[in-house]
This record gives C-alpha cells, sequence and structure tokens, in this order.
C-alpha cells in the first residue's frame, strides 16, 4: 500500500449524476479550478450533458471535459466508466459519488400525505438502494485501488441532513442516504494513512434540483441552490483538504470565504452521528 502523495495540480475527477443539479454545479466547479472532469449520467440525459459540453465550450474547458455513459448500479458500467476516463486522461484522482434518486417518483416530497414504507413498491425500494447507496461502493470499488496505488486520492459522497434521513415516510431515500453516510466514516477509516480520502458533502436542506417537484414550492429561492456546492467540492479535490477525512460538509455554511479562512482541521464536523 502506497503513503501519500502530493496532490495533483490538475485533478482528473469523476462526478456522477452530472447532468443537471447538484452533479452539474459541482462539475462546473471543478471544471473552473482547472481539474479535468469526467461528466457521469445516464444516456437518456444526452441533452443536458450536451447543455454541460456548451458551456464547457464556451468557458474554453471544453479539452478538461469527458462525458461518459454510467448506470452507477450496473457493476460493468462503474468499471467501464473508471478505465475510460483513466485511457483519456491518464489518470483518476477524485470521485463525487452525486447520482441520486429522491422521493418525487415515491410521492409528496415537502408536503404529505407520504406513503408508509410498507407501500412502497418493492423495485421501487430496490431501484433506489441500489443507484443510492450500491451504486457509490461500485464507483468508490472500482476507483479505490488506483488512488491507493498512486498516494493520493479523494472520494466525497454526497449524502442529506440528518432530519431527512428519519423524516417520517421518506423510505427508501432515506436509509439508502444513512446507509451512505455510514459508508463514508468506514470508507474514511479504511483508507486512512493512503492518501486517500472520503468525506460526505451535502447541500444543508432542500436543494433547487428536480427532487423537489415544481409544485411542491412556489417561490424556488427559498431552496438551496446547487451553486452552494461549487466552493466546498472545489476545496475537497485540492491538496488545500489534505489530512481531511471523514468529514460532514453542509455546503450552504462553507462559503468560498469562509473555507479559504478556516483550518482545514476545523472545516465540517465528523460524519455519522
Amino acid at each position: 500500500m502506497s503513503g501519500a502523495s502530493a496532490a495533483p495540480n490538475h485533478p482528473v475527477v469523476i462526478v456522477t449524476g452530472a447532468a443537471r443539479g447538484l452533479g452539474r454545479a459541482m462539475a462546473i466547479s471543478l471544471l473552473r479550478s482547472g481539474a479535468k472532469v469526467a461528466a457521469a449520467d445516464l444516456p437518456s440525459s444526452a441533452a443536458e450533458m450536451a447543455e454541460l459540453v456548451a458551456l464547457a465550450q464556451a468557458e474554453s474547458m471544453a479539452d478538461r471535459l469527458l462525458t461518459v455513459e454510467c448506470d452507477v448500479s450496473n457493476w460493468d458500467d462503474c468499471q467501464a466508466a473508471v478505465r475510460g476516463v483513466v485511457d483519456h486522461f491518464g489518470a483518476l484522482h477524485g470521485l463525487v459519488n452525486n447520482a441520486g434518486l429522491g422521493m418525487q417518483h415515491i410521492g409528496n416530497v415537502l408536503s404529505g400525505p407520504r406513503r408508509r414504507f410498507y407501500e412502497v413498491n418493492a423495485d421501487t425500494w430496490r431501484t433506489s438502494i441500489d443507484v443510492n447507496f450500491n451504486g457509490p461502493f461500485m464507483m468508490a470499488k472500482a476507483a479505490a485501488p488506483l488512488m491507493v496505488e498512486q498516494g493520493w486520492g479523494r472520494i466525497v459522497n454526497i449524502v442529506t441532513s440528518f432530519y431527512t434521513m428519519m423524516m417520517e415516510g421518506f423510505s427508501p431515500y432515506g436509509p439508502s442516504k444513512a446507509a451512505l453516510e455510514s459508508a463514508t466514516v468506514i470508507w474514511s477509516k479504511d483508507l486512512a494513512a493512503t492518501g486517500v480520502t472520503v468525506n460526505a458533502l451535502l447541500p444543508g436542506g432542500p436543494a433547487n434540483t428536480r427532487m423537489i417537484p415544481q409544485g411542491d414550492i412556489d417561490d424556488r429561492s427559498k431552496l438551496i441552490q446547487p451553486e452552494a456546492m461549487m466552493a466546498p467540492i472545489a476545496w475537497l479535490m485540492s491538496g488545500r483538504s489534505d489530512g481531511v477525512n471523514g468529514r460532514r460538509i453542509i455546503a450552504s455554511e462553507w462559503p468560498a470565504d469562509r473555507l479559504n479562512a478556516t483550518p482545514a482541521s476545523d472545516v465540517g464536523a465528523p460524519a455519522g452521528w
């Protein structure tokens, strides 16, 4: 097992679920910070991916953007995505496990009534767990050995607020994110002293994404905007976060000015409960 190495000047980062919402904001932020980004999403998101490519072209960043078709619930897709990124960019330094399924396809999100856990279709439950928890595991399983071998890497799991994990009628989303929070803690311990860190990042409340249906709230400016994720993800994927491991960072509480003024060891709180 390799020891810690220096941070790369232009890290290569995979962002899953990058076609829209939080994933798109984080992909753009990483590109603007100088990273090389593999934006991964389902084939059905081709139109949104084309918009991301156009934005990168407009800002002269297209040479550092690779779009990847990937279903994170499929192990073969996860392996192929990692191999494809390494073949294209020559390395892999970071993984943002962002792809996820919310509650909008099951019932009401911000307002009731919601379904009880036993009223959720079994296949719907299984699919949500596959995407929200098994997917991050399989992406990390495919990527982590490369990062350990080179002695530097970043895995960031996008989780949710504790109250969402325990909210009435919020199965299977809440349990799937609680499992990912637990995995963040365990993986960070498994990778201690390798130079590879695992941290959790979350918006800090309901975010202005398609997970909150348009009819659920009239004034979407009251929601946390995806741009809140931009400064924290750029910081986490840089050398400034060296040694920060097993932490839980709430994006809405850590804008760029606060990140730049706070010692790395004091950013966020320990992940878990």
